[in-house]
């Protein structure tokens, strides 16, 4: 066996016990008569303990060679210490090496030089074995299962979607065209339309994680041309259902994160503040409290980066919905207000500053999504098939997305969304 136990694992508990532990050299430290390895891997950190006078000449010689980043498998009897890290050590009788290092590595590991985020991108293997880097992963690891769970807690059946499609999913023009057998197809923008078809095929409630496209040239920290969705789609549902369900989910991610990630949260510096409920605002309160607050907003268009930033502040609110947006600034399939058409039944979600989630309410009615895609300068006849769904007894539904980096992001205040994706994909980056 390779392996027996992870550094987390060896604590003062196992004292006198032997142990198998394996991954990478960390550091190492030579005074005298002791040698000191720090093996690390996925969970921390835990010191090895060599005593030149007392070990093999052969384990001896193995520990003074070892290099920064060697993997290292050590079989070793646990002993407590006061001054080793973690309160203990091990005393090693096999060392062995199963990596060697045969180039210079890119960037300091460790982290006491700071690397170029480019820098640790174009090396994303070796910045994933940094502690910082590990920590995250794994909170976006928690994230998702607190995602699945929550959603099967509330009935939802899990689903999957095409990633290549035959037309744009939502409209526009900023789509990824490939070649599909001597046809045009495109990389999905969204999983939306597929994710409705499931709910009036009789699935009723559907779930699912998906990857998503954006041939979008953005240049900013908040924004990826790859990226994955946490998505719900709720049949026989209104705005008010989708709500309630897109509130409980969030909440639900947010207690499970901060309860089981508790070490990687204090790793990164990170905290979460669990609400007990969320606040709503619609989007004319929002505008409102934007210009009292000195920032000027129009009424009628989406907000920019900089004003989601200052939201928070003029609302005196950390996570928050924003409903009720005008028809023309969101999606053609968002349900317009019986009350004023010129609103919709859409919402957001913004936590600490930033849009983390989004949905609406859905046009069911044929007719009026026929008039919605005019209203929003589409042509129906690109949507026939869709349309042509819901002529078959298409009940009411809604839904939204959670934008899985952007909700890391802004759990971990993460300053550039590249770093929330395991190999992020943006305008200059296809590699690696």
């Amino acid at each position: 066996m390779m392996r027996t136990h992870y550094a987390a694992d060896v604590t003062p508990a196992l004292d006198g016990k032997t142990v198998t532990v394996a991954g990478w050299t960390h550091e190492t430290r030579d005074l005298g008569g002791l040698e000191f390895v720090i093996l690390r891997d996925r969970t921390g950190l835990v010191q090895i303990t060599v005593k030149k006078k007392e070990a093999d000449s052969k384990l001896v010689e193995t520990a003074k060679k070892l290099v920064k980043e060697t993997a290292i498998v050590c079989k070793g009897v646990v002993k407590s210490s006061k001054v080793a890290p973690g309160g203990v050590e091990i005393i090693p009788s096999e060392l062995k090496v199963v990596g060697v290092v045969f180039k210079t590595v890119p960037f300091e590991v460790t982290g006491k030089v700071p690397a170029d985020l480019d820098v640790r991108l174009d090396n994303r293997f070796i910045d994933l074995r940094r502690i910082e880097t590990n920590a995250l992963f794994r909170i976006r690891s928690e994230i998702l299962r607190a995602f699945r769970v929550s959603c099967e807690a509330q009935d939802c059946q899990e689903i999957t979607t095409p990633v290549l499609v035959g037309s744009s999913t939502e409209g526009g023009a900023d789509v990824f065209k490939v070649d599909y057998f001597g046809k045009d197809a495109f990389l999905a923008q969204s999983p939306q339309l597929y994710k409705q078809l499931a709910v009036i095929g009789g699935m009723d409630r559907v779930f699912m994680v998906s990857p998503v496209f954006r041939a979008e040239k953005h240049n900013t920290t908040q924004h990826l041309n790859e990226v994955t969705q946490m998505d719900v789609e709720l049949g026989f549902a209104d705005e008010e259902d989708a709500l309630a369900a897109l509130e409980k989910t969030f909440i639900d991610i947010l207690a499970d994160v901060s309860k089981a990630r508790q070490a990687e949260l204090k790793t990164l510096g990170a905290s979460i503040a669990v609400p007990k409920s969320l606040k709503r605002f619609t989007y004319t309160q929002v505008t409102d409290a934007l210009n009292d607050s000195g920032f000027p907003m129009e009424w009628g268009g989406d907000f920019s980066k900089e004003a989601e930033a200052k939201i928070p502040d003029a609302l005196g609110e950390e996570a928050f919905f924003i409903t009720r947006w005008p028809t023309k600034a969101r999606a053609f399939y968002s349900m317009p207000s019986e009350q004023d058409p010129n609103i919709c039944l859409a919402y957001d979600l913004v936590y600490r500053g930033v849009e983390v989630a989004s949905g609406a309410q859905r046009v069911h009615e044929p007719e009026l999504l026929i008039k919605q895609l005019k209203y929003h300068g589409l042509r129906p006849a690109n949507f026939e098939r869709y349309v042509d769904a819901f002529r078959y007894g298409a009940p009411p539904h809604a839904g939204w997305s959670i934008g899985c980096e952007r909700l890391l992001m802004q759990l971990c205040s993460l300053k550039n969304i590249r770093e929330a994706a395991l190999f992020p994909r943006d305008r200059v980056r296809l590699t690696p």
